[in-house]
């Protein structure tokens, strides 16, 4: 036999091909993912044209009135999505077992059924679930309406029957790991049939124009699960996230392809479903007439809407040999320089003490933009001094200690200062700021530590 009739296998994950099949990807260390992916054949030396389907026109002549997105009904996931559902677009939306994916779409499923016919009935397609218990739910939420049809299959070709029938507007499929085709090797769940029941699914939204909902499992770690040609599949992919001992939700944009892939629309669980929080910063707070050592207020900002948050930390001594850091809803790689600038150029001994760092209310914060803010929340902890409470921190904190300048510095001092916040530490060349907040200067982080230290700042 040839050397290239050899079979050749492929990662389901990656992509990535091997000439024998091994247990683990050896690109991505990915566990059982390898397929055999057949025969590689042999480049064509003359491809001949084919049928052409739909002929090229000059762009200025496409109409465009078929692509425009259209309103859901719920304007925090409009937001995240760009404006709303585009004729044809598959929407892969992923989260944590009980996070509340289900509820939000039963929402989304009604919101779009109840436009007066508008956009079409819409078609829930459940694998999880019995219809009995998904109506059970729909009530307890107030989500029922006489154009909103429900299934409960785990079969495509019987989903594919039921898009026949009801001829919905809009499909959601809850989870496309519980859809299976007879037609395809491989057990319900696994790569091979997950890929290949999406790609069906795709092909149907884009031959009908018809906007898809999936929802997707995530493995432990919080990644999507199933192949990572899935999410190239499809044409937007939602994160939502949460904490479940907290009723604050988010979705947050990870792949877009009409409109930006950084948005982050906000939720609140209630106990009859779950609304939308067009205002959320005050969520992320914790007023106080006095201010705590340990506590530092940040501008962050996620797609284009500045969102308040505060940042805390405690220093505390540590009986361990090897100290103590925890973080949460911060990068723990961004903290851990932080600390060895602190230690290093503010002179702040750290390195026998346990740290913890968090952000309050469920809020993630990974850009670095609130390098300082965490930097003076850890020396207020330490040093047992108290920050205004009617002070920001706005700057990213270089390794030699200098404060760096931070994109949209204006946006973020006016979403402070519309909260009633009136002092601001900013780094240099920060731009023409907003009325109403009193902004100091800092070009490094040393000089942030003597002003926040002085009595009379």
């Amino acid at each position: 036999m040839a050397k290239n009739a050899h079979p050749r296998y492929r990662c389901g994950e990656c992509g990535h091909t091997e000439a024998k099949w091994v247990g683990r990807c050896p690109e991505c260390q990915a566990w059982g993912t390898l397929e055999e992916a057949g025969v590689p054949r042999a480049a064509l030396a003359r491809i001949t044209a084919g049928p052409v389907g739909t002929p090229a026109r000059p762009i200025a002549e496409v109409d465009v009135e078929t692509a425009r997105a259209r309103r859901t009904g719920v304007p925090e996931l409009d937001r995240v999505l760009g404006g709303g559902m585009v004729p044809g677009a598959v929407v892969l939306l992923a989260g944590e077992p009980g996070v509340g994916k289900s509820t939000l779409l039963l929402e989304v499923a009604f919101r779009w059924a109840a436009r007066d016919g508008a956009g079409g009935p819409s078609l829930y397609v459940t694998g999880e679930e019995s219809a009995g218990q998904v109506r059970l739910r729909a009530e307890r939420t107030g989500n029922v309406h006489e154009a909103m049809f429900l299934a409960a299959e785990s079969d495509l070709a019987a989903v594919l029957g039921h898009i026949d029938a009801v001829q919905p507007g809009l499909l959601v499929i809850d989870s496309v790991q519980t859809l299976a085709s007879a037609e395809v090797d491989g057990t319900q769940g696994g790569v091979t049939q997950v890929r290949a029941v999406t790609a069906a699914l795709v092909a149907l939204a884009k031959e009908r124009g018809l906007p898809v909902v999936l929802v997707g499992h995530v493995t432990k770690d919080g990644s999507i699960a199933g192949p990572r040609v899935l999410e190239h599949l499809v044409d937007v992919v939602l994160q939502f996230e949460g904490d479940r001992h907290s009723a604050l939700r988010m979705v947050r944009g990870v792949k877009n392809r009409f409109g930006p892939a950084d948005e982050v629309g906000c939720f609140e669980l209630v106990d009859d479903g779950i609304v939308g929080v067009p205002d959320p910063s005050g969520l992320f707070l914790n007023r106080r007439e006095t201010g705590v050592p340990g506590t530092a207020i940040t501008v962050a900002v996620e797609g284009k809407r500045p969102l308040v948050g505060e940042v805390q930390a405690l220093v505390a001594g540590s009986v361990l040999g090897t100290p103590r850091r925890a973080v949460s809803g911060l990068d723990s790689a961004r903290v851990a320089m932080v600390l060895a600038v602190l230690q290093r150029r503010g002179k702040i001994r750290l390195a026998d003490a346990d740290v913890f760092a968090a952000t309050v209310g469920g809020m993630r914060i990974v850009e670095p933009a609130a390098d300082l803010a965490i930097a003076l929340a850890i020396a207020s902890a330490a040093q047992e001094f108290v920050l205004p409470p009617n002070l920001v921190v706005l700057g990213e904190v270089g390794l030699a200690g200098e404060v760096r300048r931070v994109s949209g510095v204006r946006t973020r001092l006016a979403e402070a200062a519309r909260l009633g916040f009136t002092r601001a530490l900013v780094p240099p060349d920060a731009g023409k700021l907003p009325d109403g907040i009193t902004a100091h200067v800092v070009p490094d982080l040393g000089s942030a530590l003597s002003l926040c230290l002085d009595t009379v700042f």
